[in-house]
């Protein structure tokens, strides 16, 4: 059984060009789905949270036509909504690296506004891929590796090819002319290899130990892949 680390956003809202707060948290399919899949396997998973704060979820992503129906939004509310370790988090600042053997950042809107400018973070990203650990990020939740810098001021995963949450799927979405900033862009400019499919779809890049997945349909394709390095 493998102990596994999960970066969840701590924040309610992310604010935009205008500086109106959105609403927003954590993704809950990015959460749950591979939250089951990692616990029916038989890991343990502990959450943590800059300033041990309880992760909110973001209320949209609840609904029932972003789940595929009524019956798969209504679980997902009960996973996040009962799960012991959402209700428990560590503070961000007491991980321990050693602790673990995989590091997992799901997405939402949130780690927009934190955890792409959390150092604590950014020096856990770059321990974790320097570890040689599965280090696996979905979505929104690539904004968390703006913040690796390394001490010649370089990104720690400059080079590395990887995906997000694109500027198309951000445009769809009705977000790309309100934000601040586009997480396709940042991933450009830090130097990564930035790997697009087709809006909404699957699409899961692996480099080395570094998973991610471009949106909340590559959240099962991220745990698979997780999983795989875990055996």
């Amino acid at each position: 059984m493998a102990k596994i680390l999960f970066v969840m956003t701590g924040v309610d809202h992310w604010t935009l060009a205008d500086d109106t707060k959105h609403p927003t948290g954590y993704w809950a399919e990015e959460f749950v789905v591979p939250f089951e899949a990692l616990k029916d396997a038989g890991h343990e998973i502990v959450v943590a949270t800059p300033g041990g704060v309880i992760p909110t979820v973001d209320q949209g992503s609840l609904a029932p036509e972003v789940n595929g129906g009524q019956e798969t939004a209504e679980h997902r509310a009960r996973v996040v909504s009962t799960s012991p370790e959402l209700a428990d988090p560590v503070a961000l600042a007491e991980v321990d690296l050693a602790d673990y053997d995989a590091v997992f950042y799901p997405g939402g809107h949130g780690p927009m506004e934190d955890l792409a400018v959390d150092a604590t973070s950014g020096a856990l990203l770059t321990a974790a891929l320097d570890s040689g650990k599965p280090l696996a990020v979905v979505c929104h939740a690539p904004a968390a590796l703006l913040a690796a810098t390394k001490a010649d001021r370089t990104n720690a995963f400059a080079g590395y090819a990887l995906t997000g949450f694109t500027n198309a799927e951000e445009t769809q979405a009705g977000f790309a002319d309100k934000a601040k900033w586009l997480l396709q862009d940042r991933l450009v400019q830090i130097g990564a290899d930035f790997r697009e499919a087709d809006p909404w779809t699957p699409n899961v890049v692996a480099d080395r130990n570094l998973i991610t997945g471009q949106n909340p349909a590559s959240s099962a394709g991220v745990a698979k892949e997780l999983l795989r390095k875990l055996a």
